[in-house]
């Protein structure tokens, strides 16, 4: 069997491919991530997937490479990592009583062959109050975090709702993995 690499260094990823009980390797994929700013965010994350197993294939052709992008989106606008307590506050706010979504992006190339998908999920978040919010960012959990949360840690009690799936809120709708693994001959 070829091997499946993730190219990722996401340890929330490696742990979502890990519950399908499969044996992959990972090797982080730095890549621009730049794009157009007109670009839809389910246009960004399935280029920006692409671009990240595409680095990771070149070298390792006769492998499957899993390549994945994750992004937040409040209507067209996409909120991303904040890096200040200012921005989380910010982006917490934007979010607070809203519905959102969040956008992952999937590529899975092996030679030739490429299965390129995306994953929309619906968040709703209570309405925040000004102290919740506060202590959300004291947690620090908001700074590594597309849209200043993490669905699967504190940020769970920010949410109210969501419609989709949870796991591509995580960062990488496994079950969409698995089947598509399986259509391209990875799983026998």
């Amino acid at each position: 069997m070829s091997n499946l690499i993730l190219a990722s260094q996401s340890p929330r990823r490696k742990d979502l491919l890990q519950q399908l009980q499969l044996s992959f390797t990972t090797i982080s994929s730095d890549v621009d991530e730049t794009v157009e700013p007109h670009l839809k965010p389910h246009e960004v994350v399935t280029e920006l997937a692409l671009r990240k197993a595409k680095v990771i294939a070149m070298k390792h052709s006769d492998s499957y490479v899993l390549g994945s992008d994750t992004v937040v989106a409040l209507g067209d606008a996409i909120l991303g990592k904040p890096q200040t307590d200012e921005e989380a506050r910010s982006m917490l706010n934007m979010l607070s009583g809203k519905i959102h979504s969040v956008y992952t992006g999937v590529a899975i190339l092996k030679g030739e062959e490429q299965s390129l998908f995306y994953e929309k999920t619906d968040v709703a978040f209570w309405e925040l109050t000004p102290a919740e919010i506060e202590e959300y960012i004291a947690s620090e959990e908001p700074f590594d975090k597309a849209g200043a949360y993490g669905i699967q840690g504190l940020g769970a009690k920010l949410v109210k709702e969501i419609k989709g799936d949870y796991y591509a809120v995580v960062g990488l709708p496994i079950s969409k993995v698995y089947r598509a693994l399986r259509e391209m001959g990875y799983l026998q």
